[in-house]
């Protein structure tokens, strides 16, 4: 089969690749149909994940058909239309059973396309596939669906819920990416009075308006200054940082008002300065994290039942063996206005599955 293999900081190939067997008793191949680039695949690219070993299919989420399990799978069967979830998780350990999956200490956590091979290639073999791949609904494109796997339950579970965003508070979002637009989208659930939008690109910000944004703002403007005069100078309730730079860290840590809540949901590569000499006194959460993707069966009710603008955030959509055309348009973002990208195939052809 073919896949997009990484093969150190800056060189990377569409390929061919042996195809995927089940390993364990455990496991499911997926034929993949649908897939997405993330804003982390780029940091593998970059040299900046070194856990990544050169050899390894990228990517993490994708939308296919089971094609063989193992004989201890019992959630789904061949011919099941199936997310892979980002995040596999054993089921087992002592984080898994709290719900942790991101934290996964059995050989789950974030394995696909970091770990082992992933799911930019046209089948992947998923751990752990009774808690890791979700049946979708028949009525849910895979191309919306798809967006489900990673983005949507990471900006819901941490930035809104670890925001512990409510009804009738001011929620800034810093970073109008992918993941703070969908922050955007799961914020307006629980009726905030104001959503603001910070980020320096005016197509992102178009797209945070049409996202249910209420205002937003220039991150070369005083955004801060903003945010003020929005709340008679209190500050927001919840700030959620979806960028991963010093520079935006810090900015939310001055936006946020005293006994509010800063939810951090950007990959950082660089140390940020945590001002405890201003924010010892103001009472401030802040909160870090993983997608655990535990609501990742809700999000699905949700967008099945049409409460999710999942659709709204793909830009450009490419074959699946167009992947390396498709990275340089996502890696070009700020040029060619892309938001999400998704590959894909009408069909495929038979490819034989290895079983040992």
């Amino acid at each position: 089969m073919k896949g997009f293999v990484y093969h150190g900081p800056g060189k990377s190939s569409w390929q061919d690749v042996p195809d995927p067997g089940v390993q364990e008793p455990t496991d499911a191949v997926v034929r993949v149909d649908a897939v997405t680039i993330c804003g982390t695949d780029l940091h593998i690219l970059k040299g900046d994940v070194p856990e990544v070993r050169p050899g390894t299919v990228l990517g993490h989420e994708a939308v296919g058909e089971i094609v063989e399990t193992g004989t201890d799978v019992r959630t789904v069967r061949p011919g099941d239309r199936v997310l892979v979830s980002c995040i596999t998780a054993c089921g087992r350990c002592a984080y898994c059973r709290q719900g942790m999956y991101g934290q996964c200490r059995g050989g789950g956590g974030w394995a696909l396309g970091h770990l082992i091979d992933g799911t930019q290639a046209e089948y992947v073999r998923v751990p752990y596939a009774d808690l890791s791949v979700h049946a979708l609904p028949s009525t849910l494109d895979a191309k919306e669906a798809v967006l489900l796997a990673d983005i949507f339950p990471t900006a819901y579970e941490v930035g809104i819920l670890n925001g512990r965003v409510r009804p009738g508070d001011t929620v800034a979002v810093v970073g109008a990416g992918p993941v703070g637009l969908a922050a955007i989208a799961t914020a307006r659930l629980f009726s905030p009075e104001r959503v603001v939008a910070v980020d320096l690109a005016a197509a992102r910000l178009d797209a945070a308006k049409g996202l249910g944004a209420d205002a937003v703002a220039d991150a070369r403007e005083d955004p801060e200054q903003l945010v003020a005069d929005l709340t008679d100078g209190l500050g927001a309730d919840v700030v959620i940082e979806a960028v991963g730079t010093p520079e935006t860290f810090e900015m939310c840590t001055r936006m946020v008002r005293p006994g509010g809540h800063v939810a951090n949901v950007g990959v950082h590569g660089a140390p940020a300065t945590l001002h405890l000499e201003d924010l010892w006194i103001k009472n401030v959460t802040i909160t870090t994290g993983l997608v655990d993707t535990s609501s990742t069966p809700t999000l699905l009710r949700m967008a099945a039942a049409g409460r999710l603008p999942a659709g709204a955030l793909v830009t450009h959509t490419f074959p699946l063996n167009a992947m390396e055309e498709a990275y340089d348009v996502f890696a070009r973002a700020a040029d060619t206005g892309a938001l999400k990208v998704v590959l894909g195939e009408e069909t495929h052809e038979a490819v034989a599955v290895r079983t040992s």
